[in-house]
Order: structure tokens, then C-alpha cells, then sequence
């Protein structure tokens, strides 16, 4: 019979103190609405309890009150258009909390869904996060106040160049229309005064003129803010507008630990169904920043004629040269592979690790 000595009794104690310290925190699951939050509460390793409505004031007061009991909090919610105050609300009352992406959570396909469930759902996985399991959870990375605040701005530029085009293609679309040729920037002066159209439609394109120039006149200032925000010596075709873009999307290029990482960031990978022997790479999986996404292809054309001797750019020049004989669709898997690098790269120089002269960018 195996006995026990004073050292082996001594660790079984050990772990079984962190054990009961995993299993005794308190785990909530929250679904977050605009004007209340359903939380489901487990305690140990319990059945959850079932779910409370709170009002946003009041369960902060309920969560403060656990958080001062000396217990181990830990929350979770979904990220969603309400943003990160929750999360930083309960980070400060001594909250472990988490910010999840949405997902399906009812993963047996009941055709059930209530706030209660999704709240039960999100609480049974942190509790297999907490205890250990890192692969329960995917996290979504909670940025600063300034980061928001920085990035807030050339998304605002974005929404007001939208709705530039949106009003200007209504102006085209009633001169189409009506037989008449359309006009290319009809809103702005000189071409508004000399418009060769009805007396009628000129008033109704009139309405929209006023706010086309304002919008205009806001996307500008817009534009000189960020481009003034810009780091100087920038690699030639990497504007300064793409630059603060791509910098303030990242927010903090040191929390990538790998390449791997910073691809997946960009939703740039190729997605992949594989079982077997059989293997199949279909199209990118475009799960991460789409603006980023978006202004790397963009940044990425642009290298092919100001960075020749940039090196993804030489690996795929037979197929993005202007006269190359290659498809539509060969362009654009070349141009995705150039940008999956570029990001890669430009994590490299950001953070340190190379220097842009290596890569083959010309400053």
C-alpha cells in the first residue's frame, strides 16, 4: 500500500486550495441591451442560477457589492454596438471582464433563443475559460479611450465621404432619369451654374447642393487632420492618410506575438476545409478589421507602382504587371498575397524588427 508522505500531502492541499479557488469564483454571463442587462450568475462550479434584468445603474450597484464580498468576479459579454463601458465599468470596481465576439450560441440548433439563454450560454463558457480552458473564449482586445477616440475620426471621414456619394448619385441618377447626360461633380460651383437642365430639376438639385459643399468642406478638414497626424520618412506609396489609417486600426502593433496573428487580424487568410487526405483552401475568410482590410489591398496596388523592388511585389509580377496576360481573378489573389504580407511587414518595421530598406520600401 502506497503511503503518503508530509511533502505529497502537502501538495494534494496545495492543489486542492487552487481548485477550490477556480471553482469558488463567481463567473456572471451578461447580455447587454441599450437600456438593461440580463445576467445569468454561476457560483464554484454550480448549476447557473437563473436570469436577472437589471437596470444599467443598478447592476453596476449589485456587481460592486460582489466585487466588495472578497470573492473572485469574472463577466463576460458579447461585443456590440454599445461599445466598451461596460467592460471598463466593471474593470474598475475590481472585475475580471471579458469581451467576447458574437457568435451562435445555441449550439445544438434548438431554434431557441432568449436573452436568458445567451446570457447562460456565455456564463458555461467562462467558466471553462477560467478554469483553464483558453480555447472556450475568443477575445476581443479592449482598446484605450484614446484609441477610440483617435480612430473615431477617419471612420466619421468615412461615413461623411458615403453620403457624399450617396447624395451626388441621387443628383445623376434624376438627370438619367429624365434623358439627360449625367454630370460628373454637378453639386460643385462652376458646374452647378453652367447644368444644362429644367428649371424644375435644378431647384430639386439645388436642395442637395448646399449639403453637398458642406460635406465637402468637412471631409477636407477631416483630411488635414489625419494627414498632419502622420509619421514622417513613410515608405513611397504609403500615403499619409493610409499610414494614420492602418496605424490607428492596429491601435498597438506589439500585441501581435507572431505573424500569424497579424494575418489573421486582417481577415486576409485563405479559409480552409480540410478532412482526410482531402485538402481544400477556398477564398479569404475576411473574419477580422474590415477598414483595415480595405485600406491594405488599397496600399497594395499602389506598391506595384511605387515599390518595384519591394519583395511580394517582385514574387507576383508576371501576374500584376499592367500587361500581363493573367485573369481578373489571378490579379486578385496576387493582390490579396501582397497585402497578407504588407501587413506582416509593416508589424515588422513597427514594432522593431526590421527596417524598411531590407523588405526592398524605398523611403
Amino acid at each position: 500500500m502506497h503511503s503518503i508522505n508530509n511533502s505529497e500531502l502537502s501538495s494534494h492541499e496545495e492543489t486542492r486550495s487552487q481548485f477550490n479557488g477556480r471553482t469558488g469564483a463567481i463567473k456572471l454571463g451578461i447580455d447587454v441591451h441599450q437600456d438593461f442587462y440580463v445576467v445569468v450568475m454561476q457560483e464554484g462550479g454550480s448549476n447557473p442560477k437563473p436570469p436577472q434584468r437589471f437596470q444599467k445603474e443598478a447592476f453596476l450597484h449589485w456587481a460592486a457589492k460582489l466585487a466588495g464580498s472578497g470573492a473572485q468576479v469574472h463577466a463576460v459579454y458579447e461585443a456590440c454596438g454599445f461599445g466598451f463601458g461596460l467592460q471598463r465599468n466593471l474593470t474598475a470596481l475590481g472585475i475580471h471582464c471579458y469581451v467576447v465576439c458574437p457568435q451562435k450560441l445555441d449550439e445544438q440548433n434548438r431554434r431557441v433563443k432568449t436573452d436568458g439563454l445567451d446570457a447562460k450560454a456565455l456564463v458555461l463558457k467562462l467558466d471553462r475559460f477560467v478554469q483553464g480552458n483558453r480555447d472556450a473564449m475568443a477575445l476581443v482586445r479592449v482598446p484605450t479611450e484614446q484609441e477610440e477616440q483617435q480612430r473615431a475620426i477617419h471612420r466619421q471621414r468615412e461615413q461623411l465621404v458615403k453620403a457624399r456619394k450617396q447624395l451626388e448619385a441621387q443628383g445623376r441618377s434624376l438627370m438619367v432619369n429624365h434623358g439627360l447626360e449625367p454630370v460628373k461633380s454637378w453639386w460643385k460651383r462652376s458646374n452647378f451654374g453652367a447644368l444644362q437642365v429644367p428649371q424644375w430639376m435644378k431647384e430639386l438639385l439645388g436642395n442637395s447642393q448646399p449639403l453637398l459643399l458642406a460635406l465637402q468642406e468637412k471631409i477636407g478638414a477631416l483630411t488635414l487632420q489625419l494627414q498632419v497626424a502622420a509619421a514622417s520618412k513613410q515608405p513611397r506609396g504609403l500615403g499619409a492618410m493610409t499610414s494614420v489609417i492602418i496605424d490607428r486600426e492596429i491601435g498597438d502593433w506589439r500585441r501581435f506575438n507572431n505573424r500569424r496573428q497579424v494575418g489573421s487580424y486582417t481577415g486576409l487568410c485563405p479559409g480552409e476545409y480540410s478532412s482526410g487526405n482531402t485538402r481544400l483552401q477556398s477564398c479569404v475568410t475576411k473574419h477580422g478589421n474590415p477598414r483595415l482590410r480595405a485600406a491594405l489591398v488599397e496600399l497594395a496596388w499602389r506598391l506595384v507602382r511605387f515599390q518595384p523592388n519591394y519583395k511580394p511585389v517582385v514574387k507576383w509580377r508576371q501576374i500584376l504587371a499592367k500587361a500581363a496576360l493573367a485573369t481578373g481573378a489571378a490579379r486578385k489573389k496576387a493582390i490579396v498575397a501582397v497585402a497578407r504580407q504588407l501587413a506582416v511587414d509593416l508589424w515588422r518595421v513597427r514594432t522593431g524588427r526590421c527596417k524598411p530598406e531590407v523588405l526592398g520600401l524605398e523611403i
